[in-house]
């Protein structure tokens, strides 16, 4: 039988539909690749029986011709999207036995659209970090290795898990959410195709909450035509998260393989700094000639406020952060720790529940929003975050998209970096700006470093121009005809 796990949904529709595979066939090798895998602690918690189960009711609805547009497609989700009855701990200590009894907006449009939840992913715990190290379940590990060198390697995070799981063969797609680049970010280090939607598109009920003006949810898969299904399938008002925008979804599908001829490419020079690695410019290099061979004009240009965007997030996010975890206090749901006075039980139950970078991040965005220093810190961040959005409304009377690398670095080993939560933090140079102006933007995968490691290319377009950025990323894979494990 054909190594199903290395093909894309596309192609592997046409053989459920053709009835030369089942669901069922499909689903039991994943499952197969889900136990190899397990050195990678990509999954928190599989959900195996399940899944089978659900392949045997897939199949059947191929067979009656009733198939839906994702019908057996093998789902993994990130650990902070609540799906009824499975155990969801965004991978912390004070939630590791909690069990919605609701589902994620997103996750629930997913499954009806016929996708089958493999388990739940590993991620940096409450989605703070960018490596899966604060994960109170260890770290997962990046499936791709430094040539010649057995050491583990990060896969980015905080949606770690659900890149590595990925880009390891262990799922077809994932979910991660995207907060400051954590879609994004580890889609690039493990080779694979990660899109952060506009804000406000996919809904965040039933997501656990990081920093609420930030977060969205969005696929991350190996090709750029599966994430356009994927997206299509989760986007969409929902009544029930306030923020959800009331918009009508495309058929992204049909922006795959449109000519660019003609449209504008800019390129921010403040993404270029000094000491960017060679490698990553040159590859950076290397996807605007590609642009440029597709028909595409290619225009520099400024986005002044770039300088400002990383530490105002380090205000905003903390801020939202200490805020939405206030809710964890040992009463209503989670760990508890039992003390001498509910001051006593707050205390103790968050000192053993939270992980240390949780608690740094708290402490930070308490502060920030404390009496005389909520003017100085939060209000003038926001004052930056405009002026941030700014510079994104004016460069867009200007170019069509913006292309940038997505990381400044490639995987690191694991270990590297973990006393520096400043060396961590800088992860997200090239992501924040997108995530403070509640912009689009897609990592696609375009070579390998000397090292044999992923280098991604993020195209960042304006809101609800997910479509435009579907159109250039297919432009992108097809040039750089990227392979990654397994294909």
């Amino acid at each position: 039988m054909t190594d199903l796990v290395a093909l894309s949904y596309g192609a592997l529709r046409q053989k459920l539909l053709s009835k030369s595979v089942t669901v069922q066939d499909v689903v039991t090798q994943y499952v197969r690749r889900m136990a190899q895998t397990q050195p990678l602690n990509a999954f928190v918690t599989e959900y195996t029986d399940q899944a089978l189960n659900q392949a045997a009711e897939a199949d059947r609805r191929i067979q009656s011709g009733t198939a839906r547009p994702l019908e057996g497609f093998p789902l993994a989700v990130k650990d902070n999207c609540c799906v009824e009855g499975m155990r969801t701990t965004a991978s912390s200590k004070i939630l590791e036995n909690f069990i919605p009894p609701y589902t994620a907006t997103v996750v629930k449009r997913l499954q009806d659209a016929g996708a089958i939840v493999l388990g739940k992913t590993n991620l940096d715990e409450f989605a703070m970090g960018s490596s899966t190290i604060t994960s109170h379940f260890g770290p997962s590990i990046n499936p791709w290795k430094i040539k010649g060198d057995t050491a583990d390697l990060i896969p980015g995070g905080s949606s770690g898990g659900s890149s590595a799981c990925v880009a390891g063969l262990s799922s077809l797609g994932a979910l991660g959410t995207d907060t400051g680049g954590s879609i994004r970010q580890p889609a690039a280090l493990c080779g694979v195709v990660g899109m952060k939607p506009t804000y406000g598109l996919c809904s965040r009920y039933g997501i656990i909450a990081f920093a609420s003006s930030l977060d969205q949810a969005g696929p991350i898969t190996r090709t750029v035509e599966d994430a356009s299904l994927v997206l299509r399938e989760m986007a969409g008002h929902d009544p029930k998260d306030s923020t959800s925008l009331v918009y009508t979804v495309p058929d992204y599908t049909k922006a795959l393989g449109q000519s660019i001829k003609g449209m504008k490419v800019g390129i921010p020079k403040e993404y270029r700094p000094a000491g960017l690695n060679a490698e990553i410019a040159a590859w950076w290099d290397k996807t605007i000639q590609w642009m440029k061979d597709a028909g595409a004009e290619i225009l520099d240009i400024s986005l002044p406020h770039t300088k400002y965007a990383l530490p105002a997030y380090y205000i905003i996010a903390p801020a939202e952060a200490s805020s939405n975890l206030a809710r964890y206090d040992g009463v209503r749901y989670g760990l508890r720790v039992p003390g001498g006075s509910l001051d006593d039980l707050y205390a103790k139950t968050r000192t053993e529940g939270f992980g240390d970078e949780v608690k740094r991040r708290i402490l930070i965005g308490t502060y920030v929003l404390s009496s005389g220093k909520y003017e100085d810190y939060y209000l003038r961040a926001q004052r930056v975050r405009q002026r941030v959005t700014d510079d994104f409304t004016q460069a867009y009377k200007k170019v069509d998209v913006i292309l940038a690398p997505t990381t400044a670095n490639t995987a690191f080993k694991v270990g590297e970096n973990i006393t520096d939560p400043l060396a961590m933090y800088l992860q997200d140079v090239f992501t924040v700006s997108t995530n403070l102006a509640g912009l689009p933007a897609i990592s696609v995968p375009v070579g390998l470093s000397n090292e044999g490691l992923p280098i991604g290319m993020q195209f960042i377009g304006p809101a609800l121009q997910e479509e435009r950025l579907f159109q250039f990323a297919s432009v992108v894979e097809q040039a750089a005809q990227f392979k990654g494990i397994g294909q």
